[in-house]
């Protein structure tokens, strides 16, 4: 029902519009008959409004339009003369049009028993009878609406079953509806969908997010001198232009997002032109067509979004025999998904197709130079997958006109890396495939992390940062050592590759006791950016690096800081590959020799006033941090809203046999557990430390939810089975 709504409104708003013109063009046209261009804009509008009206099943304005369209075709194609009769039957159809569009908006069809369509739809047919011309004799008079108010003193009866109009006051008010009967009119206009829109050029869209952005540096710089005065009045200036100016940029950022529906909109014809051309039946699904996100962005996923569809009609979804042969159904099926999630949106492509065999993409790989055989044997599945994405791989097995060059998963992933995007794939051979895209909401004003390197500041995007590192002392020559000729870095379980920022810009890492690590992502490559400095978080506005700076890969473009300084921003996936990262993938079969016995990695908790408990990592999920007042009760269970659902809360403590102190202060620790597509907030006293111990597990203090003891840290500590906790309190996520 909120998709039709969204639908009219549209309809509404473009038709009355084109009534406006309509109105203008049509008194042009009696001054210049003979004018062919006004006429075939006037025919191009009223065809319109017809079509939309037929689709949308409004049979009064699809019958009155459609005579109208045959007047205007007879003068357009000249057959018929304009003349003052014609003119003046065309203007009484706009009217009548317009005043259909009104009752559509009060009630949504346009059976408004108080607009009479008969006389002015006979008018245009006895016009077009008499080949134009009004008739020789007098016809026969012809019923008109009275639309004037009724004297008090008229005699005529009121037929009680015709709904009656409510009174008005005399002011002619277009496009409002009417108060009800029973309610004294108030004076307010309530506006029409065409009044409360308005369409506005995007060039002044841009100008206005510039300007926004101009706003922002300056409201940086003024914040930030403001930090060193006392003076209270400045301070509150300054803090309420950092309120308005939040909220302009909100606001304004606003007017630039658009639904994704407008990329998909040409889906269903890519698709069946595809599905008839390739001999294949697809069924296609689309879920969050209102997803918003910044018009630039939009624009700049609409190939690569359209590449991935095609790409699973022509390498996913079988033709109807082979899938029969298979055991399904004999359609496939496509399912295109969008949705927010951390402030970016994902849209995923889902096919019930063969899958990717990951043994046919390495073969192919070997066999095309792609990679050599003994670094296949060394990749992961997950690795092998991800050749797709390299530059001159094809599984095509001849060259179409839709595939087979090489040129296009390669394509995909760069232009979607280019806007801070990223692309992932998982798939199942027999099952299907599914590729996720990960893309920001808006490339203007982006939150950003402010490091500091050589006297200068560089900001990394937020989207790609994952954790910050800080290792010293000992811990500095026991996690980090160097691993085929690059340094690595160990960390709860995997090694990291690790990128020095100061060789990175051609400089010399200087050697210390200390070491600042930044941990970034891109893609399924996750790599170590060690700098000199790490300043804050802040919103940046994006800028267009020059022209000298274009041709290195390591920068995305650049900000103006507070202070008046450039900042260049940090292009990850580029760095990657100008550093030679990917090399040296994150999970390599050869780093985890590297590893010293059965080390594991723990999160350190305190429960029930300093008693130490240790959970497997792999088992943490996100560790959160919730307001004692935001937990509620569900029955007799603690609950707390989170991410769009309700988070189920188990308090740790009694669940092992201890006394709960738990969330005794303001704030609630939470360690967010997730079962398959279940999660649980374990509640706890305090986060202590993340280690990687070997551990030596002993009987001492096993009980129901524990599994026993540990030395960790030098300190004897509980380790916990979460699964038995939550099975324990019978919580249901």
């Amino acid at each position: 029902m909120d998709d039709d709504a969204e639908i009219i409104a549209e309809f509404l708003v473009e038709s009355h519009e084109n009534l406006d013109q309509l109105d203008r063009d049509l008194v042009e046209l009696e001054q210049h008959p003979g004018s062919r261009e006004l006429l075939s804009s006037i025919f191009r509008t009223i065809h319109t409004i017809k079509g939309t009206s037929g689709f949308l099943a409004f049979g009064r304005l699809e019958r009155l339009t459609h005579v109208g369209e045959t007047l205007l075709s007879k003068l357009r194609d000249g057959e018929y003369a304009m003349t003052p009769d014609i003119a003046e039957a065309l203007l009484r159809m706009v009217d009548t049009v317009r005043a259909l569009l009104e009752g559509i908006e009060r009630s949504g069809n346009d059976k408004d028993p108080g607009v009479d369509v008969a006389p002015v739809q006979a008018a245009i047919e006895l016009l077009l009878k008499n080949g134009g011309q009004p008739p020789a004799v007098e016809a026969p008079a012809t019923e008109v609406v009275d639309t004037s108010t009724p004297s008090p003193d008229a005699t005529e009866p009121v037929d009680a079953s015709t709904p009656q109009p409510p009174a008005w006051d005399g002011v002619e008010r277009r496009g409002v509806q009417a108060p009800d009967p029973a309610e004294p009119w108030d004076g307010v206009e309530r506006r029409s969908v065409a009044e409360a829109t308005v369409r506005v050029d995007v060039e002044l869209l841009d100008n206005l997010v510039q300007l926004v952005g101009e706003l922002v540096l300056t409201r940086n710089q003024i914040l930030q001198r403001t930090d060193t005065h006392e003076d209270v009045e400045l301070i509150r200036a300054s803090q309420r232009l950092d309120l308005v100016a939040s909220e302009l940029q909100e606001s304004v950022m606003k007017t630039r997002m658009q639904p994704i529906g407008q990329v998909w909109s040409k889906m269903p014809r890519i698709v069946r032109d595809l599905a008839h051309q390739l001999g294949r039946e697809v069924d296609l699904t689309m879920e969050g067509h209102e997803t918003e996100m910044d018009r630039s962005v939009l624009e700049a996923v609409k190939d690569p979004l359209t590449h991935l569809v095609r790409n699973s009609m022509d390498h996913g979804i079988e033709r109807p025999e082979d899938r029969e042969r298979a055991g399904k159904p004999r359609t496939g099926r496509l399912l295109l998904r969008a949705y927010h999630e951390s402030g970016q949106v994902v849209v995923e492509i889902t096919d019930d197709g063969k899958g990717i065999d990951p043994e046919r993409i390495g073969a192919i790989a070997v066999q095309r130079g792609v990679v050599a055989r003994e670094q296949l044997a060394r990749m992961d599945t997950k690795e092998i997958i991800g050749l797709i994405f390299r530059p001159g791989f094809s599984t095509a097995t001849e060259v179409s006109n839709i595939s087979g060059r090489g040129v296009g998963m390669d394509v995909v992933r760069t232009n979607i890396e280019r806007i801070g995007g990223s692309v992932d794939v998982v798939s199942e051979v027999g099952k299907g495939t599914t590729t996720r895209v990960r893309i920001p909401l808006t490339l203007a004003i982006i939150p950003a992390l402010v490091v500091g390197e050589g006297g200068e500041r560089y900001a990394i995007p937020q989207a790609n940062l994952v954790e910050l590192v800080r290792i010293e002392g000992e811990e500095l020559r026991r996690q980090v050592e160097r691993f085929a000729g690059a340094p690595v870095l160990r960390l709860r379980g995997r090694l990291l590759p690790l990128v020095s920022l100061a060789e990175a810009l051609g400089g010399t890492a200087e050697e210390g006791d200390a070491l600042t690590v930044v941990v970034v992502q891109s893609d399924d490559l996750t790599f170590g950016l060690c700098v000199s400095e790490v300043h804050d978080t802040q919103e940046i506005v994006v800028k267009p690096i020059g022209r000298q700076l274009k041709g290195l890969a390591m920068y995305a473009g650049a900000t103006i800081m507070g202070d008046g300084r450039v900042a260049l921003i940090l292009d990850v996936p580029g760095m990657a590959q100008m550093q030679g990262v990917g090399a040296i993938a994150p999970e390599n079969v050869e780093t985890r020799g590297v590893l010293e016995g059965d080390r594991t990695a723990l999160l350190v908790i305190e429960v029930a006033d300093g008693r130490r408990a240790a959970l497997p990592l792999d088992a943490v999920a996100r560790l959160e941090e919730f307001p004692r007042e935001r937990i509620e009760r569900s029955g007799g269970a603690e609950v707390v809203q989170y991410r769009d659902g309700i988070l189920p809360l188990v308090r740790l403590a009694p669940a092992i046999g201890l006394t709960d102190t738990a969330g005794r202060g303001e704030q609630v620790a939470v360690v967010v557990h997730e079962i398959e597509d279940r999660a649980v907030g374990i509640v706890i006293d305090r986060v202590l430390d993340v280690v990687e111990e070997t551990v030596v597990l002993s009987e001492v203090g096993r009980r129901t939810g524990v599994t026993g003891s540990a030395v960790v840290q030098d300190r004897v500590t509980d380790l916990v089975d979460l699964e038995a906790v939550v099975a324990r309190m019978g919580v249901v996520a």
